[in-house]
């Protein structure tokens, strides 16, 4: 058994802001959501971007796939605004139509990390999201782990967040945090 100890809030903020709202999904054609995909997938703050979400979900004939995409990716644009209630808000609305989609359950679980600065009521969402099989499961993984690390449990912390180095070997938030965990055997 292994036991861990861990770093500053301070850090954690910094990695908080690391792991920012992502994995848009793509939506068909040349519509006005695809257009909003487009601005999710560069992860636009941009007031003018989110125009083309609210016509496409207001305007266009959406298939029931791409108005829960459209919602997630108008999300998305409202989490890099900082707008977390919006974001929750279309979020909530795209589980509400399809509860089982893996991007709405990671995006709504970075939302609650990054607006509660707790993880309490993101853990789950981010365990719902990997169930799922989220296309970006490192982020969820080390989401997850700055989530328990918020919540003093240090052991989980570092399991998610190694695992999140480990399937993304590249990113350099994770592997960056491992090292401000001593890792010490129990006994």
């Amino acid at each position: 058994m292994k036991t861990c100890t861990g770093i500053a809030a301070a850090a954690i903020a910094t990695a908080l802001a690391a792991s920012a709202a992502q994995s848009g999904i793509m939506v068909a054609g040349n519509s006005s959501a695809r257009i909003c995909y487009a601005a999710a997938a560069r992860q636009s703050d941009n007031r003018v971007d989110l125009r083309p979400c609210s016509l496409a979900l207001d305007h266009d004939a959406l298939t029931t796939r791409d108005r829960v995409a459209t919602l997630v990716n108008r999300g998305i644009i409202y989490f890099h605004r900082a707008d977390w209630d919006q974001a929750l808000a279309d979020f909530d609305a795209a589980l509400a139509i399809d509860n089982n989609q893996p991007e709405a359950m990671l995006n709504k679980a970075l939302t609650l990390l990054r607006r509660d600065r707790s993880g309490e009521n993101a853990i789950p969402y981010f365990t719902r999201a990997l169930e799922l099989g989220t296309e970006a499961p490192a982020v969820a993984h080390y989401g997850r782990g700055l989530a328990h690390q918020l919540d003093g449990d240090l052991t989980d912390a570092y399991i998610d967040i190694r695992r999140a180095s480990d399937l993304d070997p590249e990113w350099d938030a994770p592997r960056n945090d491992l090292s401000n965990f001593i890792v010490q055997p129990v006994g």
